[in-house]
């Protein structure tokens, strides 16, 4: 499903000052697989996600998604592939204040062109499908943090997207609200959704069955997780 080949961030920070965020990855992600991806502040994860997330482009190097060479796109044509191949998640919830849930969900399929009935059916299933049917009319600060955040997961899988990317989902959840939003995400997975991770807690990267530790702009490890671990902190 994502293939990358000698992906190289660059800024360029000066004249003569280049400050390198990404520096030969090379990976591939499986259709169904649950990836974490790893790092301390400064390791070049959110460099590497944004480019897995078609929010930027590559230095040099190729990225394919589906078989399409996406580091080669244009910015209408990026815009296309995450609307509709990408399901984000982010540890600030990015919802709308003054809509509701089910108008938040909505919103992808706005852009997709969805016709109005349609837009609220497949919002509805998708607020199922995150246990929040009986929330459907509230707005963001009428719901608590793992509510928001499940509003937002049904945003993710409105467009029945390829892959749900997941930055920090438990950032701004206390440890008993986190650990349902993970829980959350192993029921997601074991649906068939692919689902990439991206961490800088390893109790967190421990749910995946597969964490890639970045360091300094490089892959450090690249790691299956045991079956008998992988189910995370008790």
């Amino acid at each position: 499903m994502i293939r990358t080949e000698d992906l190289w961030k660059t800024y360029e920070m000066g004249p003569e000052n280049k400050v390198h965020a990404l520096q030969g990855v090379t990976f591939h992600i499986r259709r169904n697989e649950y990836v974490a991806i790893m790092g301390p502040s400064g390791s070049g994860k959110s460099t590497l996600m944004n480019l897995i997330g078609c929010l930027d482009t590559p230095s040099k190097g190729n990225y394919w998604l589906n078989g399409k060479l996406v580091s080669d796109m244009k910015d209408d044509e990026l815009a296309h592939i995450r609307n509709k191949e990408i399901g984000f998640v982010f540890q600030t919830f990015n919802l709308l204040p003054r809509s509701s849930a089910l108008h938040n969900v909505e919103l992808p399929l706005v852009y997709s062109g969805i016709a109005s009935r349609e837009r609220i059916e497949r919002a509805k299933q998708a607020l199922a499908l995150v246990e929040l049917s009986d929330r459907i009319q509230h707005r963001p600060n009428e719901l608590s943090g793992g509510q928001r955040q499940r509003v937002a997961i049904a945003r993710a899988l409105v467009n029945k997207p390829s892959i749900i990317l997941a930055d920090e989902p438990t950032g701004n959840l206390d440890s008993q609200t986190g650990l349902e939003i993970m829980a959350l995400f192993d029921r997601l997975h074991a649906e068939g959704n692919t689902i990439i991770l991206v961490t800088h807690e390893r109790d967190i990267a421990a749910y995946a069955h597969r964490v890639i530790s970045i360091r300094d702009g490089k892959i450090a490890s690249d790691e299956a997780i045991a079956e008998h671990v992988k189910s995370g902190p008790a």
